[in-house]
């Protein structure tokens, strides 16, 4: 939640008007978020004005806030005053109210009103020292990154010294830490301050520690800083999101999303809608047709050996057995390419992939056969439902069972898609699109029209 203390006229350039919000409206900005949702951890940004720091000040102490992560914000990355001369002397009083205080050094040097020189680490461990001891803040973040250093941690004189920035943190029982990252020689650090506050009081807000949280808040910033988009003439903004990714889909929608796909739309419905499945539907399946396909769908489904497909194993053994087809016959039938190739095609990716992507590639059966009988069960006009011995076969993949089922797989698929980086979606598409084709050629093993001169077949 924001409580907003001041409008700024900026770009990438400079800071041209700052225009402080009144204390009464700042108020009942602080009281609505206070009030509502509660707070865990305060972060204060641009005060603006002695009145504003008073405010926030009194606030933080009416309503115990316990941890506190104040950043100065008296001199921006441009070198631009945010703090008025009059408003220092509040600001001390804020600051003995921060958990953590995040100064730079130019504003460590203001708040001491000193001008001490620093030209190792050590100096700057020293000034920060002193700095908490002075201000009172319970930790205090000395920021270096307006002093780039060497490796060996002296102050670096030229720009090809510059090797290092270290921040520096040190705490209530004398503890000092130092945070080192490689220097990076950007203009698009506008903004690096008030980020890196930002960044603290949320790891704080998840219950870390103070120095793993400062810790990974300067690795927050150095990466957003490492991937800035480079915008502007000036100081360009930071990239606030390079450890977000952004999936293609809402969540418990990944399954429509793939089934929409330009790419798999097509596939997807010659398959759902094959003239083998027509077929079924009017009735006019050659016999010997469909006794073949279900010798080879059991094969698959033996083959394969999922225990997901076990139900469906059970369902079709039974379902064969209406058509006199036997277990042993079944078992004796040799397997037709189509088969071997489709099944051999799940226990590699079984065997290779991760069991997400044994998921994915077992959907379009799970899926396909509902979707396909669930369209002949409600063509009311080309399927034929007197005297249509396949009518049973759909009847099965409508039934509620097989649907209680499949709504299973498919919940655990939606609970784990959005766990995919956007690239391994892509991969699992591609796997989704090949068991796709599987199938379809799976329909084509045998003729499905009443001529058998007509129709794919595999000879």
């Amino acid at each position: 939640m924001t409580a907003t203390t001041a409008l700024t006229a900026q770009n990438t350039l400079g800071v041209y008007g700052i225009h402080p919000i009144p204390t009464a409206f700042l108020k009942q900005q602080l009281d609505a978020c206070f009030d509502d949702i509660g707070v865990d951890v305060v972060k204060t940004g641009m005060l603006a004005s002695a009145a504003t720091i008073d405010l926030v000040a009194d606030t933080l102490k009416q309503r115990a806030v316990a941890k506190a992560v104040v950043d100065p914000v008296m001199v921006a990355t441009t070198g631009a005053s945010l703090l008025p001369a009059d408003a220092t002397a509040s600001f001390t009083n804020l600051a003995r109210l921060a958990y953590v205080l995040t100064p730079n050094l130019p504003e460590l040097r203001k708040l001491l009103n000193c001008s001490d020189d620093v030209a190792c680490v050590a100096d700057l461990e020293r000034l920060a020292q002193v700095a908490r001891q002075r201000l009172g803040p319970t930790w205090l973040l000395a920021k270096g990154g307006h002093l780039p250093f060497k490796k060996n941690h002296e102050v670096a004189r030229t720009d090809q010294e510059r090797e290092v920035i270290v921040n520096v943190l040190v705490g209530p029982d004398g503890q000092s830490y130092q945070i080192e990252s490689d220097y990076q020689n950007s203009r698009n650090t506008h903004g690096t301050g008030c980020s890196l506050a930002s960044a603290i009081a949320s790891n704080l807000a998840k219950g870390m520690d103070v120095y793993p949280a400062v810790k990974a808040a300067c690795r927050y910033i150095e990466a957003a800083i490492r991937y800035a988009p480079d915008l502007g003439r000036g100081h360009g903004p930071l990239n606030h999101f390079h450890s977000v990714s952004s999936l293609p889909f809402s969540r418990g929608h990944f399954l429509e999303y793939v089934l929409n796909r330009p790419d798999v739309a097509g596939l997807w419905h010659r398959f759902v809608n094959h003239p083998f499945v027509k077929a079924l539907g009017s009735g006019s399946l050659p016999m010997e047709s469909f006794k073949g396909y279900l010798i080879q769908d059991y094969l698959y489904l033996g083959a394969a050996l999922v225990q997901q497909l076990e139900n469906e194993m059970r369902l079709h053994v039974q379902f064969c057995a209406d058509f006199g087809i036997s277990r042993d016959d079944m078992e004796a039938a040799e397997e037709k390419t189509a088969c071997t190739a489709y099944s051999r095609y799940v226990l590699d990716i079984g065997q290779s992939e991760d069991w997400f992507a044994l998921q994915i590639a077992l959907t379009p059966c799970v899926v396909g056969y509902g979707a396909a009988a669930r369209a002949i069960h409600e063509d009311r006009d080309a399927t034929k439902r007197d005297g249509n011995p396949y009518l049973k076969w759909v009847q099965n993949y409508v039934d509620d069972n097989y649907l209680a089922a499949a709504k299973t797989t498919m919940d655990l698929i939606e609970e784990h898609a959005v766990l995919q980086s956007p690239s391994r979606i892509e991969e699992l598409v591609e796997i989704f699109k090949h068991s796709t084709k599987m199938e379809i050629a799976f329909w084509e093993m045998y003729s499905f029209e009443s001529d058998a001169g007509k129709g794919t077949h595999e000879e």
